[in-house]
């Protein structure tokens, strides 16, 4: 099992060129970074998790900067998204990000997508929370058009863009439906998410990877009547904290990689707790 990791990277924390150097020297397969652009002050959308937000959300850096960081002090270590709010996003300029940093990289980018919980932050990238995982897929599709190994044009309900010349293309090459990076949607588990995921996704990426037991079969049975390959579906339990047992549980469940958080801290404390989960790589 690949045992990667996650960490809300900020100004006051470890950065990015040391934990990615740390995290290859020592064996770990990936780094996965969230994103949000700000945390509105005035906010009422209450925390998923429950009781205050913590501050490290407001001082998260742009993942696409710190993952090109990381890139450049690596050769092997798996570079991914976890999660970009794409709908936030302009999906042409998003495009090129993605494509450029998974060349650079030598296709090392796992674009891991959602479509987030903050109501007031989605509204000032003018996103109507009512339609944001509809406009999400719209976006989707418009940046397949894009990474299309032939100029491909695309008119959607929500964007369009013209045949284009539209270079560097991602590494990895088109498989069934997903045209791009290896592609990851997070979320909780609901026929709307299966649904998404067998349409133009490689797997699912659960937050702490509870109920996989009874959910990843549902997630199969959709991924099969989409007509996808069952050896091809990826279920990526991310943020995980571990610990042997469930570790082993989810290997009996053929999952092949699992997400570890890491704390948002300073140097000391983040290369502490690597050393902790040394034992699982």
């Amino acid at each position: 099992m690949r045992i990667s990791t996650t960490i809300f990277l900020t100004d006051e924390t470890i950065s990015p060129t040391r934990l990615a150097r740390e995290l290859e020297q020592r064996g770990f397969a990936g780094l996965y970074l969230p994103e949000h652009t700000h945390i509105p002050v005035e906010r009422t959308t209450p925390y998923p998790a429950g009781g205050e937000l913590p501050p490290e959300y407001g001082r998260t850096l742009d993942p696409f900067v710190a993952l090109g960081q990381a890139a450049a002090v690596t050769t092997g270590l798996g570079l991914g998204t976890g999660i970009t709010l794409v709908a936030q996003h302009d999906p042409i300029d998003l495009a090129k990000q993605i494509a450029t940093l998974d060349h650079l990289s030598g296709g090392r980018f796992t674009f891991g997508i959602g479509f987030g919980w903050n109501v007031e932050e989605a509204a000032d990238h003018g996103v109507d929370w009512r339609t944001r995982r509809d406009l999400g897929r719209d976006r989707m599709a418009l940046m397949r058009a894009l990474w299309s190994p032939e100029p491909t044009a695309y008119e959607g309900d929500f964007g369009s863009v013209r045949a284009s010349y539209a270079y560097p293309k991602p590494v990895q090459k088109p498989r069934g439906p997903v045209v791009g990076p290896r592609t990851l949607i997070g979320g909780a588990a609901g026929p709307k998410l299966f649904s998404h995921i067998s349409e133009y996704a490689d797997g699912w990426l659960p937050i702490g990877g509870r109920g996989l037991t009874e959910s990843m079969p549902v997630l199969r049975s959709a991924w099969a009547e989409a007509g996808r390959d069952p050896g091809a579906l990826q279920v990526v339990p991310y943020a995980v904290l571990p610990g042997s047992g469930k570790l082993a549980h989810y290997a009996d469940l053929g999952i092949e990689e699992v997400v570890l958080q890491l704390p948002p801290a300073g140097e000391a404390e983040v290369l502490r707790v690597l050393d902790d989960y040394a034992k699982y790589v």
